[in-house]
């Protein structure tokens, strides 16, 4: 009658909570948010290992979609393309944002892949209740030497804040060297750098980043990494003529740096090399 139970409100359904409340009136609910949010932060070895896995599949099926894909596909049918791949690999679809072209809108449409454009493929996906989510690039054709040179700015920006990735390190300075080199990239201007943690939920501890871009405080700016916190970092360019270019990877922290999940395919892509 006098128990004390721990709630995360942001995730208890409403009919749960009158349930609580009805079946055990004496009770005091406490918010717990902060502890569950420090008790996801570090994963055990078995959590690392599901969202390994759930980066391969979402990492396996941006290539198989990008590689099936060609001129004449429209944004629609690549996207459920792209559920189907996911799906038959044993993951859960969440979701596809997604561009072609020069166009920033990242909405299912009837717009049609052409010959030269761009392809942003952006994903997240389900495996166990873990999270996989990244972003690669595709090109229908052959990348000319400006998206090459665009593309490995947006590179230069992930491996700097790569760089500063180990346990010990404080949150901020990592980020902070991240966005020093991006103020440095002559893309500066329509670029974005971002990072933040993930596991079961898209956005949970560590909190690196104060309403950049989603609605949070960056509590975790100031603390050290700790071993086996997982991060998703991106850098997202909005070229205001060749269109949306972006990386988005998921590294785990190690006592010696980091271990990335779902590695490959984060150059230029062909569309249509399945065919």
């Amino acid at each position: 009658s006098a128990a004390r139970i721990g709630i995360e409100p942001g995730f208890l359904p409403s009919d749960a909570y009158m349930l609580i409340r009805k079946a055990l009136p004496d009770a005091k609910l406490i918010d717990a948010t902060g502890m569950l949010e420090t008790m996801r932060a570090t994963k055990t070895e078995a959590e690392l290992e599901q969202l390994r896995i759930a980066s391969e599949l979402i990492t396996d099926s941006m290539l198989a979609t990008i590689a099936w894909a060609r001129e004449g596909t429209s944004k629609t049918d690549i996207i459920e393309r792209l559920r189907r791949e996911e799906t038959n690999r044993g993951a859960h679809f969440e979701y596809c944002l997604l561009t072609l072209g020069s166009s920033h809108n990242r909405a299912a449409s009837s717009q049609a892949w052409k010959k030269g454009e761009v392809m942003s493929i952006d994903s997240g996906g389900n495996y166990h209740g873990y999270i996989g989510d990244l972003c690669r690039m595709g090109v229908l054709g052959e990348p000319d030497a400006e998206l090459e040179d665009l593309l490995a700015e947006v590179e230069a920006v992930q491996q700097a804040a790569f760089s500063k990735v180990k346990a010990g390190t404080l949150g901020g300075d990592m980020i902070a060297h991240a966005e020093g080199v991006l103020k440095a990239s002559k893309v500066a201007a329509y670029t974005d750098f971002f990072a933040h943690g993930m596991g079961l939920i898209t956005h949970e501890a560590p909190f690196l980043m104060t309403n950049h871009p989603v609605a949070y405080e960056g509590t975790y700016a100031a603390k050290p990494l700790e071993k086996n916190m997982v991060l998703s970092v991106e850098t997202t360019m909005l070229h205001p003529t060749r269109g949306f270019i972006k990386l988005e990877d998921t590294v785990a922290v190690t006592d010696s740096g980091y271990v990335m999940f779902g590695d490959r395919g984060r150059g230029w892509n062909r569309g249509g090399a399945a065919a």
